[in-house]
């Protein structure tokens, strides 16, 4: 996981998607908050196909989730995914 968050890219891609749902609740599919990939690298300045590189290597690291819906691909983080991360940071 940190390996794929090495990348400056992804980290900002990771923390706009953490933004969609407040860390720590619970998002049911419905009302979970998710970004279309088209709407993820705006304001970052590198191309939609290295866009979508990065959401493919995050969702390898399995730090996100990415759906299709029609001719959108929506992409969220679990609350899981995000307790996994803080638990490295934790005294055993």
């Amino acid at each position: 996981m940190f390996k794929a968050l090495s990348n400056p890219h992804r980290v900002a891609i990771f923390r706009r998607l953490i933004s969609c749902c407040v860390p720590g609740t619970q998002c049911s599919p419905d009302e979970r908050g998710s970004e279309c990939v088209g709407d993820l690298g705006r304001d970052l300045g590198i191309a939609p196909s290295t866009v979508s590189h990065h959401i493919k290597e995050l969702r390898r690291a399995g730090l996100i989730h990415v759906e299709r819906r029609g001719q959108k691909v929506e992409c969220w983080i679990e609350p899981s995914t995000l307790d996994a991360l803080s638990q490295f940071f934790v005294r055993p």
